[in-house]
């Protein structure tokens, strides 16, 4: 509620949010007109008691903004498309403009305050909230006295809740979380509390701990690609194909074991074809459910010669379409291995 001009005009604003297509959000505006300026200050105080009685959206918020990420429009997607959103919906916010490679993760992890904060806003893209989630988790652990370089180790979860402005390459967190990578549908969602909460899957190399992941874990191509692309970033998003190409016409293959233990084909199956989205019931039961499996499955592996093996933790989009890959709180991952033997599929299929 904008009471600005109810003073001479006697008016009141009330923005309200819209939905522009299945997954994009736009901000607008109803102006009321009232017969006295008493009348005027009886709405604005109503309706923003009302407002504050909403304890899931957030007061303050402490924002990090990577400058050199993606087509480096960051800075200026927050203070040109976000920055006034949040001023409108009344969000005080720090703002850290990040000058390193893993510096919101240091600061989070050593020098945040975060009972100041409501949540913590990653202006960014993946490697960006990759950065964020691992500060949050690894000082929560720490908090909690968790010893993350335990395999077995229950991880404790994490009270501040991550925002994600999109401003990186490929932005694949925000569309498997918010369906599309406009910032201003993203801000909104943080305005009114939307959360999603997902599965955080930890990699170890015997007792030691690696790092977390909550999309995919790579290797292989993937693992290639990506460790080439580090080398382009000047490219901006046009790195990832180069790098590709590259990669693939390496003919590098890999030899190997997996060993895994297969999920219950009775919830959440990669081919069920149901669709995770907001309020999905699967999703939902698993976060209700205080019930653990008495009984781990048999263990099974796999040994041969591949290109890659890539793990999904999180619902694809693929064309801008979902595609009922993974749930976010299964608790569980679909692994893909590519067989040498069908690498030129593999290049067709992406």
């Amino acid at each position: 509620v904008n009471d600005s001009d109810c003073s001479s005009s006697m008016k009141i604003q009330v923005f309200q949010l819209m939905r522009r297509n299945q997954h994009q959000w736009q901000c607008s505006d109803v102006t009321f007109l009232c017969d006295s300026r008493g009348l005027c200050e009886q709405w604005i105080q109503v309706t923003n008691e009302q407002l504050s009685l909403l304890t899931n959206r957030p007061k303050s918020l402490l924002v990090y903004i990577n400058p050199c990420g993606g087509k480096q429009r960051g800075k200026r997607i927050y203070e040109q498309k976000v920055a006034p959103v949040f001023r409108q919906a009344g969000i005080f916010t720090d703002v850290i403009v990040t000058e390193r490679a893993n510096h919101a993760r240091d600061h989070l992890r050593t020098e945040a305050n975060l009972d100041k904060y409501d949540g913590v806003v990653c202006v960014g893209g993946d490697g960006m909230f990759s950065e964020i989630l691992h500060g949050l988790v690894i000082r929560t652990q720490r908090d909690h006295d968790v010893d993350q370089n335990r395999p077995d180790a229950e991880l404790v979860s994490c009270l501040s809740r991550i925002g994600i402005i999109p401003a990186g390459s490929t932005d694949c967190i925000c569309f498997a979380t918010v369906g599309t990578n406009d910032p201003v549908t993203s801000a909104l969602h943080i305005i009114v509390g939307d959360n999603q909460p997902m599965d955080v899957c930890s990699v170890h190399h015997k007792d030691s701990f690696l790092r977390y992941s909550v999309s995919l874990l790579g290797y292989g191509f993937y693992g290639d690609l990506l460790a080439d692309s580090e080398k382009k970033r000047w490219l901006g998003p046009a790195r990832y194909d180069l790098s590709g190409f590259k990669t693939f016409f390496c003919h590098n293959f890999y030899e190997g074991t997996v060993c895994f233990l297969p999920a219950e084909d009775s919830v959440g199956h990669p081919r069920d074809k149901l669709q995770c989205k907001s309020g999905c019931r699967i999703c939902q039961h698993k976060l209700e459910s205080k019930e653990k499996h008495k009984e781990m499955p048999e263990e099974k592996e796999k040994a041969g010669k591949g290109t890659s093996l890539g793990s999904l933790f999180e619902m694809c989009l693929v064309n801008h379409k979902e595609k009922p890959i993974s749930h976010s709180l299964l608790g569980a991952c679909f692994s893909m291995l590519t067989p040498l033997a069908l690498k030129m599929s593999f290049l067709v299929r992406r």
